[in-house]
Order: structure tokens, then sequence, then C-alpha cells
């Protein structure tokens, strides 16, 4: 039997295994997790590196036979804004250096995730001398396009950050088609440097639950016709579209107002209003401004598990993001038989399909947005014909596909 090949994947920000215990995550956590345990199934040894949020977890967690998830002390071990773990880069090489030493332990490649990474991954790098692989999930020029004000905006360390890493690292792998041109024709990399390894779905967790079943889960009424969005609650996703929508509905509609409703799933919404995060501030008076407080629901976060409950009772899921690398809760509620009206900004929209474009909305159109809506809401046979054909097109789309991918790539380097 072959020895596994080593691969060291560090998600310095992002615990992979934060989505399972629903914390607040995004696709990276994800995509991260569910790539290196079918990785794992082609003998590959994975290792997966992201900062301590919590010193009562396990600094070491065995997820799956060849699979870790370890735990480095870098900095305050608890939730800090994202920017703020820039200035723990070294620590956290340092903290690496530490644990290989002490495990006795060697690496063939190493993967990083996100640009802290692969800045953590430079230095880890010039000293082992090993091939860096990069996925950067989001690239901050796409950001820069659509940020609406200075705290939307990535500032320029970050563009310089990536600008270095398309050069030094070994390999680019992209999400979707359209983040490989982004990095093609934006960032200068050289065509031949880029592959792409889109994400997938687990269709043993998301599969279709009886709606009936799915609404009383969640505790939703039978009657409910539920929009639903699923992400993290910031400008980027669009969501305030979502409520100009809902009220243009309410309004066509009126004999909905006890049925039609918006459920956001996504946020802390565990501590009182006045504590809240600045974009569900701006929901919750938007929400107030526009007379629609009780047909929209802020649920908060849940874990993966308890997602398909949500997809499985919604009429229709909605994702009118600003930019999506790709859009992972598009394809999961496409697993879960639930259309899915995605912006054409997002790499998932390639998915649905040019032959169901009226699935494909603009951003900033809430008209057209609550156009496409109804369409679907009112109109039975549309839509048991589209759920039935994005179904299949999820089912396509799995996880040992998207390893399978990053195989072909790993194994240019070792």
């Amino acid at each position: 039997m072959n020895k596994p090949t080593s691969l060291a994947v560090f998600s310095l920000h992002a615990c992979p295994l934060a989505s399972q215990e629903g914390k607040e995550t995004g696709g990276l956590n994800v995509y991260v997790l569910e790539t290196a345990k079918e990785l794992a199934k082609l003998e590959y040894r994975i290792d997966m590196f992201t900062r301590s949020q919590d010193a009562r977890q396990p600094y070491v967690v065995n997820v799956s036979p060849n699979v870790r998830v370890i735990h480095l002390v870098a900095g305050p071990e608890k939730p800090i804004p994202k920017r703020e773990n820039l200035p723990l880069i070294d620590i956290f090489v340092k903290a690496f250096f530490d644990f290989a030493k002490k495990e006795n332990l060697s690496y063939d490649l190493l993967h990083g995730h996100y640009y802290f990474s692969g800045l953590a991954g430079l230095k880890v790098r010039k000293k082992l001398e090993i091939p860096l692989i990069m996925t950067f999930h989001t690239l901050a020029l796409m950001k820069n396009l659509v940020g609406r004000t200075t705290d939307e905006k990535e500032e320029e360390y970050r563009i310089n950050a990536e600008l270095e890493l398309v050069q030094k690292a070994d390999c680019l792998i992209a999400t979707s088609d359209s983040d490989r041109a982004y990095l093609k024709y934006l960032y200068n990399t050289p065509e031949e440097k880029i592959s792409v390894a889109t994400p997938g779905v687990d269709t043993k967790l998301f599969s279709e639950i009886p709606q009936l079943e799915a609404k009383k889960e969640i505790g939703a009424r039978a009657e409910h016709k539920i929009i639903l969005a699923v992400g993290r609650i910031e400008p980027l996703k669009g969501f305030d579209s979502l409520l100009f929508a809902l009220k243009i509905l309410l309004v066509r509609n009126p004999q909905l107002k006890n049925q039609l409703c918006l459920w956001i799933v996504g946020g802390d919404t565990s501590e009182p209003p006045a504590l809240w995060s600045k974009e569900l501030k701006h929901l919750e008076t938007l929400r107030r401004q526009l007379g629609i407080t009780t047909s929209v629901k802020f649920v908060g976060r849940e874990p993966q598990k308890r997602l398909p409950y949500y997809y499985s009772a919604a009429s229709v899921v909605v994702m009118p993001s600003h930019y999506e690398s790709f859009g992972l809760v598009a394809l999961e509620a496409m697993a879960c038989g639930r259309p899915v009206i995605a912006s054409n900004v997002t790499g998932v929209s390639s998915l649905i399909g040019t032959k169901r474009g009226k699935l494909i909305t603009s951003v900033n159109n809430p008209l057209l947005l609550a156009d496409q809506i109804e369409d679907l809401i009112t109109n039975r046979g549309k839509f048991t014909q589209v759920k039935e054909k994005l179904k299949k097109e999820a089912e396509k789309h799995t996880w040992t596909k998207t390893a399978r991918k990053m195989d072909r790539v790993y194994k240019n380097f070792c």
C-alpha cells in the first residue's frame, strides 16, 4: 500500500467545524471540511489548521480516518473581527511549526484557503520547500466593485496580498468559472496556473423532506408560503432587495398577507436588537419602515443538519447577492427540491442555466425579483417542473467530484 500524501490545509480565520456547530459560517468552512473528508478516501492524510476561537474545545479533533482539525493558539481564543486576523499570521505560523515539531510531522503539500491562510502559507513554504496551492473563495477587487460604503470595501493591503499570492503560489484553485476569469483578467494570472473545483453537495444530508413535516419542525404554519434566504448577514448578500420585493408582493396580493413571508437564516439574533450587527439592525429598521415586520422573520444561525428542514419548508429560495464566488446555498436548496432564484453575479447561476433564465435575477431590481417570486409561488405547474430539473442538476455535483478535481491538481506537484 502506498504511503498517503500528507496535506496541510490552512483555514486560519474560519474553523472547518463551525458549520456543524451552528456558528456564523460561509461556504468556505463547508468546502474545506467536505473536500478533506473526500480526499482522505483518495489516499491523503489531511491536517486542517485553524486559529483556536474557544479554549474549551479540543485542540485536536479527529473528524474521520486520516482527517483532523487542529486548533492553534494564535491570539485571543475567541471570535474576532475578520481583519484582526492579519497581525496574528506570524503567531499562527510559529504555532504550526511548534505543533509539527512536537508531533514529528512532515507534509508534502500545503493548501491555503483565503488570503490570510495564503500569507501564512508563503512563510511555511519558504521553510519547508513544499508546493503551495491557493483558493481565495472571494476576491477583493470584485467585492470592492459592489461595495457601497468604506465599511463594505476591502482595504488596499488585501488587494496587494492577493496580487502577491497569485504570483507566488504554485497553483490556484477557483471555485467557479467566473472567478477563474476574474483571476485571469483582473489579477493577471496565467491561465495555465488556474484550475477549477466547484463545490459539491452532500445529498445524504440535503434531500427533500415532506413540506408539512419540515414546516412543523421549524415552527412554520401549514399555510405559510416561505421565501427563504440563507447566509451571513452582510450588505454583499443583498437581503435588503428581498425585503423590498416582499413589500411589493404583499401590496399586489393582499389576500396573501397572512401566508406570504420571508425567513432569513443567518446572523446572531441571540442578543437583544440593540446589540445586533450593523447590517442586521439595518434590515430590522427597513422591515419596520416598510410595514412588514410581522411578515419577516430573522431566524438566526442554524447548524448544517437543520438547514434541510428550512429549504424543504420554503416555497422558493432566493440568493440576491451582489457577488458570490459560487453560492453553495443555492446548490443545497436545489438538492432539497426547491426552486432557486439567484443573481446573475453568482458562480452558481451557471448551474441554473440559460434555459431557465427567468430564475436569474439582476441585483438591485426588486420589481423583477418580485415578478420572479410571484411566478413560482402562484404557478404550481412551473414550480414542480423547475424543482425537478434543478434537483437533478444538483445531484450531478458531489464532493467526491470536487475532491477528484483537486486530486488531479495535487498530483502535478507530488
